[in-house]
């Protein structure tokens, strides 16, 4: 099978000649090692075999951005001013926001020697901030972007892989503007207030979603943020009302069109997992093994895997720290947990990937073990 086969049949709940294999953020297209920006901690040689060994082996699972506009209401009484320098070699973005008489403040930080952005300051630190933010007029959305790039994109990529469509949830959106102990007390305390948050990002993330789908048909999704309100942060009932509520419409959309919708939630899944499959996503990922999450992948692939592909489950620290042959134990455990009895498929993959510029050679080491364990199996 070529890797686009493979994958497509993973989907649809087909055999394969063996499980797809990918690497998540590294998606053997869109990193570039000869991109000289301070900032691209891919330039640094330690990376290339490992590069060179996703773009050679992996299964592409190439992630794009959801391409859709907003515009902003005349009406809206809000303005927002944004400040980008460098300072101590670390790039350095301040937001404000004014509105009603006070200013909202966030302020973020990106250092070269490592792929992340931080945020040292939160957009709302309080509730009185979330009732000035309420009062800004939500932008609302306007048209699908040129999808040409992406088009391109899987041109480029041919038969080694896919696009995946990416996209938050409401819930990402609304719970990032605080630091998580703020945003666990207001999202239990203030419910009402917050589903209004909810709300205002949903009114144009779920029409832009819809009108993506339609424009780009039969694609696979992944919707991030749920992960927010699984416990230990929040109780079951709010996963339903703060994510249900908000991201069933939004794999409607896409199934409507032929799409599959992915839900990526990290951690704990296992009083959620219900909830998921009720939803009738067409996939889940990581699926972190314990102590990670909470749940195993023969678990999941037992109670819910005739639904849903499973995307997982090694863990990235396991991958940069565990020595090789006991990480290959690991492998082999996601490897048949993940394609045992019945379901719909299984992707190998990793929880998230690396993001300092030096990689070790473990590390990569490790990595090139799950190549030879998959391609073995």
């Amino acid at each position: 099978m070529t890797k686009k086969e493979r994958l497509t049949a993973t989907l649809n709940g087909k055999p394969v000649d063996r499980p797809a294999v990918s690497f998540y953020e590294l998606d053997g297209l869109t990193t570039n090692p000869n991109d000289s920006d301070p900032f691209n901690i891919f330039s640094d040689p330690s990376w290339k075999p490992l590069l060179d060994l996703t773009s050679e082996r992996t299964d592409k699972i190439v992630n794009r951005a959801a391409p859709y506009s907003l515009v902003q209401s005349e009406n809206c009484q809000s303005k927002t001013e944004t400040k980008t320098f460098l300072k101590n070699g670390s790039r350095v973005t301040i937001k404000k926001i004014h509105i009603d008489g006070k200013t909202l403040v966030s302020r973020t930080r990106q250092d070269q020697d490592v792929f992340t952005v931080w945020t040292e300051e939160h957009l709302l630190k309080n509730v009185d901030d979330l009732k000035t933010f309420l009062k800004i007029t939500p932008p609302v959305f306007d048209k699908v972007d040129d999808v040409s790039h992406i088009i391109h994109t899987e041109k480029t990529i041919g038969d080694d892989g896919i696009v995946l469509l990416d996209t938050a949830d409401p819930l990402c959106l609304a719970a990032a503007l605080f630091n998580m102990a703020e945003y666990t007390v207001i999202a239990l305390t203030e419910q009402k207030l917050f589903h209004q948050l909810l709300e205002y990002f949903a009114s144009f993330i779920i029409p832009g979603v819809e009108a993506i789908a339609k424009a780009l048909p039969g694609r696979l999704w992944r919707i991030y943020g749920p992960e927010y309100a699984s416990p230990p942060y929040l109780p079951p009932y709010l996963f339903r009302e703060y994510v249900c509520k908000y991201v069933q419409p939004m794999i409607n959309a896409i199934q409507k069109y032929d799409g599959y919708a992915r839900i990526h939630s990290h951690g704990n899944l296992k009083l959620i997992l219900d909830d998921i499959a009720d939803m009738g996503a067409d996939g889940l990922d990581p699926i972190e093994p314990p102590p990670q999450g909470d749940v195993t992948l023969k678990y999941v692939r037992e109670n819910y895997g005739k639904e849903m592909v499973l995307f997982g489950n090694l863990e990235i620290a396991d991958i940069e720290n565990m020595p090789t042959e006991k990480f290959s134990e690991k492998v082999k455990i996601a490897l048949d947990e993940g394609t045992s009895g019945e379901g719909r498929g299984f992707v190998l993959m990793p929880s998230a990937s690396p993001y300092g510029k030096k990689l070790s050679p473990l590390t990569l080491k490790n990595y090139e073990k799950i190549i030879e364990l998959v391609e073995k199996f």
